[in-house]
């Protein structure tokens, strides 16, 4: 068995926890304290979560999309993938090691993905982008924590309380779609998005997409108007 190797760690804003590379022969893993957070075997919901939210928005032709954490980058390829050439994508990544990671020794798993002329990464807060993108954005896909209970840093919890699905909402175009990854079901998260004017879906993804894997669990919330719900929210 080839062990693991640290290559980096990394603070994360807010949080309590460092961030930590791993790799081990080709394998990449980064963790959080004892919790792996992403592995580069398993990219099947996380890609998933991209060709779920593009399909929403197919037919659109320039469309916009937020990725909230680049990660290793399985959302960001899969929804350029998805997407035409007229495409603007938005990928938001709090920690700038993560970038960093993505150039230097995770530069094999990204491709040429970071050089698309469709792509544009901002190292910042998701929630600033959001804020300060209102009625921008085809689609907004959150993928910066292990769900909506914000486990990386407090601050994130805030992104899928009401006030945060209510600004999300607000940066989204008509009909514009919230696509949210999670490790696991939230009932109450479901409800918190129809609240904030959302449609909501709730679909289960593989972790390693049809190899199997974990079951995770991908929310779609369409974006619903005046035109259809007698009022906005």
């Amino acid at each position: 068995m080839i062990p693991w190797t640290l290559l980096d760690t990394a603070p994360v804003p807010g949080g309590a926890e460092e961030l930590r590379l791993k790799r081990r022969g080709a394998e990449f893993s980064i963790m959080l304290g004892n919790n792996e957070l992403m592995n580069s075997r398993l990219s099947g919901s996380e890609e998933a979560l991209a060709t779920l939210a593009c399909a929403k928005i197919a037919g659109r032709a320039q469309p916009r999309a937020l990725i909230g954490g680049l990660g290793m980058g399985f959302t960001l390829r899969a929804a350029l993938g998805a997407l035409g050439a007229k495409a603007q994508i938005t990928v938001a990544e709090l920690v700038p090691a993560v970038v960093a990671w993505a150039r230097g020794p995770m530069a094999e798993v990204f491709g040429d993905s970071l050089t698309d002329p469709r792509v544009r990464i901002e190292v910042e807060d998701v929630g600033r982008a959001i804020r300060s993108g209102r009625g921008f954005y085809d689609a907004i896909l959150l993928d910066v924590d292990n769900g909506p209970e914000g486990l990386t840093r407090e601050a994130n919890g805030g992104l899928y309380g009401e006030g945060g699905l209510r600004e999300a909402r607000a940066a989204l175009r008509p009909a514009g779609v919230l696509a949210v990854w999670s490790c696991a079901p939230d009932r109450a998260f479901s409800a918190r998005l129809r609240k904030a004017g959302f449609r909501v879906e709730e679909v289960k993804a593989r972790a390693n997409g049809r190899g199997g894997g974990a079951r995770h669990v991908i929310w779609l919330a369409t974006r619903v108007d005046s035109r259809t719900r007698g009022g906005d929210p």
